[in-house]
């Protein structure tokens, strides 16, 4: 799972690029910016109580598998803003900086909240805080480590704070390297459902087991229809 977390997170960013073309290009206001912080922390809850709700008991290859596609779609939004299409149809800069921003937010916490759960569930006994502290240390380096790739991305493509001709471009390439993780995505702990609907993870003999029951009913299926 460690692995996974740092190929989830380590992937480039365009964040600081789009940053400046807001500031510098958009003209967004430091006003402005403290009250998408504000709206940010809002949707972040709304992250939080969404997945309780409504994923907290879906298997974490599926959730996460399902999470970095949409990521990648929605990620590809801020071509709007750059592209200034929003404006053709009437709808602000601010206006469609928010909405954006409440999207992207809430998925970002639907995707980081089995991050913890992940966390917290393969601790072993009597070292549960140690291990989950470093776990998130490692997230976290991780994400830096994203920055830094986006950095030389950003670099690479010449986009500076004044010439933004190559940021759609850093955008959709930053975007689809996060389809990266897809094939490690059996780094992560099978799961399932147990009787009192609660995820657990599936030891390896279970998935043998597992994976045996699934060929035992197939071959039935077979003779019956056979017969």
């Amino acid at each position: 799972p460690v692995a996974f977390l740092v190929l989830w997170q380590g992937t480039p960013s365009s964040g600081s690029a789009l940053f400046y073309f807001e500031t510098n290009q958009l003209g967004f206001t430091p006003e402005f910016l403290g009250r998408l912080g504000l709206v940010s922390a809002v949707s972040s809850l709304a992250g939080v109580v969404a997945y309780d709700q409504f994923l907290k008991r879906v298997p974490l290859r599926i959730l996460f598998r399902n999470v970095c596609i949409a990521a990648v779609v929605l990620g590809m939004t801020p071509l709007i803003l750059v592209s200034h299409a929003n404006r053709a149809i009437g709808l602000p800069d601010t206006w469609f900086a928010i909405g954006d921003d409440v999207v992207l937010t809430v998925l970002g916490q639907i995707a980081f909240m089995p991050v913890l759960v992940l966390g917290a569930s393969i601790c072993p006994p009597e070292i549960e805080a140690t291990l989950y502290a470093a776990l998130m240390s490692v997230n976290n380096l991780s994400g830096g480590l994203g920055n830094v790739m986006g950095g030389f991305a950003t670099k690479a493509l010449g986009v500076t704070e004044s010439d933004f001709t190559n940021l759609p471009l850093l955008i959709v390439l930053t975007n689809l390297s996060g389809l990266i993780v897809l094939p490690f995505l059996g780094l992560l702990p099978q799961q399932e459902v147990d009787e009192r609907g609660e995820l657990v993870i599936v030891k390896e003999e279970d998935e043998g087991d597992v994976k045996s029951k699934g060929v035992e009913k197939e071959e039935g299926k077979e003779e019956a229809g056979i017969s």
